[in-house]
C-alpha cells in the first residue's frame, strides 16, 4: 500500500497494533482515493482527497458536517473519524448493493429517492454555501490559469446560463447534496443511502432534483414523477424550472472535466467528460421549449 495511506491508518488509534488489518482500494472514483478497511470484525471506508481538489470548491469541513448530518436520520453511512487538517474521513462500511439506472428511473424508486431528497432539504442549515452558477464561473477561471483549451462553444453557452440565472427567482436555500451520480445511491437493507457528500452545501433545491433528474436521462414523465413525489405536485413552472436547472446542471459537470482536466493526476477522459455535458447542455438550450420554460418558471413556484 502506498506510505501516505498507512500514514494515515497508523493516525486512528482504534486501528493501531491489528495485525490483521487489511487495505483494499475500491475502485470508482474520479476525484479521491477511497480504501476499505477492514479490522477487528469490522468494515470502513476511508477517503483520501485527491490532489488539487481544493481547487474544485470543495470543504472538508463542510463534507463532514453534511455527511454526518444525513447519517443521522439514515440516509448516508456513518461518520466514525474525521483527521483533521487534511479532511480525511472515515465512514462505516455499507454492504449495499448498486442500483443501476433502469432500477433508478422506475417510478416506485424515484418515489422514494424524492423522499430522501425531501429530508435532506428540510434539515437543519449546513455550514458551506452552493450556487451551479458561481461554480460554472469559478471553475472557468481556474481552468484558464491552468491554461485549458474551451470549446468554441461556450462563450455562447455561458450567456445563456447567465440569462437563465439573471430571470429565474431566487428561492429559499436549503441543504443540498449537489453530485447526485448514479454511483452516490446504495440500496442497503432495504433503506437507501447516498454517498459522497463532497459537495454539500446550502442551495437551491430545484438543482438537487435537476442533477438526480439529468444524471439518470429522466424523460419528462420521469421528471413529472419526480415532482410529483417531491412536491404533491408537477405544474408548469415546476417542470420548467427542472428543466432550466438541468442545464445548469450539465454546465456544472462540463466546467467540472475542464478543470479537472488541468489539475487532476487521475486516469480519466476528463476531456470527453466536458464535452459530453458542454453537448447536453447545448441541447438543453437549443430546445424549441427553452424561451417557454424562461417565462413559465419567472412565474415562480
Amino acid at each position: 500500500m502506498p506510505g501516505s495511506v498507512t500514514d494515515v491508518v497508523a493516525r486512528i488509534p482504534a486501528w493501531a497494533n491489528d495485525p490483521g488489518l487489511r487495505i483494499t482500494p475500491l475502485g470508482g472514483g474520479i476525484t479521491n482515493h477511497n480504501y476499505r478497511i477492514d479490522t477487528r470484525g469490522e468494515s470502513f471506508v476511508l477517503r483520501v482527497a485527491g490532489e488539487g481538489t481544493e481547487h474544485l470548491g470543495i470543504d472538508r469541513e463542510v463534507e463532514h458536517v453534511a455527511n454526518r448530518a444525513a447519517a443521522e436520520i439514515g440516509l448516508a453511512p456513518e461518520v466514525v473519524y474525521f483527521l483533521r487538517p487534511e479532511g480525511y474521513l472515515v465512514t462505516r462500511f455499507i454492504d449495499g448493493r448498486p442500483l443501476d439506472e433502469a432500477e433508478m428511473g422506475r417510478q416506485a424508486m424515484i418515489r422514494r429517492v424524492a423522499e430522501a431528497l425531501l429530508a435532506v432539504h428540510n434539515l437543519p442549515p449546513i455550514p458551506g454555501v452552493f450556487s451551479a452558477f458561481e461554480v460554472v464561473q469559478d471553475y472557468a477561471e481556474a481552468a484558464r490559469r491552468h491554461g485549458v483549451t474551451f470549446p468554441s462553444t461556450f462563450a455562447e453557452l455561458k450567456a445563456s446560463l447567465d440569462d437563465m440565472e439573471a430571470q429565474l427567482p431566487v428561492t429559499a436555500s436549503r441543504p443540498c447534496h449537489n453530485d447526485l451520480l448514479n454511483a452516490n445511491f446504495l440500496e442497503a437493507g432495504g433503506r437507501l443511502c447516498i454517498l459522497d457528500w463532497e459537495y454539500a452545501g446550502m442551495g437551491d433545491t430545484y438543482f438537487d432534483l435537476a442533477n438526480f433528474s439529468r444524471n439518470h436521462n429522466f424523460s419528462p414523465e420521469q421528471d413529472a414523477w419526480l415532482l410529483e413525489a417531491y412536491a404533491g405536485q408537477a405544474g408548469r413552472p415546476r417542470l420548467a424550472r427542472l428543466q432550466l436547472m438541468r442545464v445548469a446542471s450539465d454546465m456544472r459537470e462540463a466546467l467540472w472535466g475542464l478543470l479537472q482536466r488541468g489539475i487532476s493526476r487521475l486516469d480519466f477522459d476528463f476531456r470527453g467528460y466536458a464535452d459530453k455535458h458542454f453537448d447536453r447542455a447545448a441541447q438543453g438550450i437549443g430546445d424549441p421549449q427553452w424561451g417557454t420554460w424562461l417565462k413559465e418558471a419567472v412565474h415562480g413556484i
